[in-house]
């Protein structure tokens, strides 16, 4: 094992599986003529070795290395990977993150998985960072939501965290979110908060989009309260209101030309769904050379 590798876990992914099924993606498993990359089998002799280096094209914030390196130890056991970097860490363009030599087809099969992976997980790193720069100097922290690409919510979450960030739920398990649609069905937020509660729910979020929401949901035991879709003005008075009594976040509408005053309303968390759902990939590259 390279310098600089470490134990990779995060509660709820399974890193083993998310290797196997994205390389049989791409290997093409169970499909007729599937199982093998075609090109590098044919054009690369078995016991060739290549040299290779990982680098960011761009100044970024790295996340995923330590997955990547699962694709190429998967194909190549004994491949030496050296992990020039730590997941989190801001770099400049033109840093070289990873260096790896072993096996040339371990190496080439793995790399797209391994780019696609790092490539993914640090524009969404890069982009917490940048609207965490871009909120200036307020106690808010900024929260992901559960706008995430299907079956890689418990690593984009990480690269949220990789970037500065923090994690609202991650799931529908582990709080109740009350919202219009939840409301309009249980006839008011009082009696929507209630019922949470009453089914044990010991966190439970009430999205208000009007001032005279909030005392109806504080008295029925809101343990958060969400303001949506509220200008600056308005989160100001909902926080007076509030006064403490339990967290406050703000969502809706904010971007990084809106996201500096609503930080500095008072409010506690800032809620951006962009993080996860519309990040640019990083560009980060590959080269390898022969042994």
């Amino acid at each position: 094992m390279g310098r600089g590798m470490t134990d990779f876990t995060l509660p709820g992914f399974d890193l083993d599986q998310f290797v196997t099924a994205t390389l049989a993606e791409d290997l093409g498993e169970r499909l007729p003529g599937g199982g093998h990359d075609v090109t590098s089998e044919s054009v690369i002799p078995a016991d060739a070795r290549f040299t290779g280096v990982m680098d960011s094209r761009d100044a970024i914030t790295v996340a995923g290395l330590p997955v990547a390196a699962a694709f190429f130890r998967r194909l190549d056991p004994a491949m030496e990977i050296e992990l020039l970097v730590a997941d989190g860490t801001r770099v400049p363009a033109g840093t070289d993150v990873m260096r790896l030599s072993g096996n040339a087809r371990a190496m080439l099969t793995a790399e797209r998985a391994a780019l696609n992976t790092v490539q993914h997980l640090s524009g969404i790193a890069t982009l917490v960072r940048t609207y965490v720069d871009a909120m200036g100097k307020t106690s808010a922290k900024l929260l992901d939501t559960r706008k995430t690409i299907p079956g890689l919510r418990f690593l984009e979450k990480y690269a949220v965290r990789m970037g500065g960030g923090h994690n609202h739920r991650m799931g529908l398990w582990d709080a109740a979110m009350i919202k219009d649609n939840h409301v309009a069905v249980a006839g008011s937020v009082t009696e929507a908060v209630r019922r949470a509660l009453d089914a044990g729910v010991k966190d439970v979020i009430c999205e208000v989009d009007r001032l005279d929401q909030i005392e109806p949901a504080l008295d029925a035991g809101a343990t958060r309260l969400l303001f949506d879709n509220m200008d600056p003005d308005m989160l100001r008075e909902a926080v007076a209101v509030v006064a403490g009594r339990v967290p406050t976040e703000a969502s809706g509408g904010i971007n990084l030309d809106t996201i500096a005053a609503k930080a500095a309303t008072g409010v506690d968390y800032v809620s951006v769904g962009r993080l996860t759902q519309s990040a640019p990939a990083a560009d980060i590259g590959l080269d390898f050379s022969p042994l």
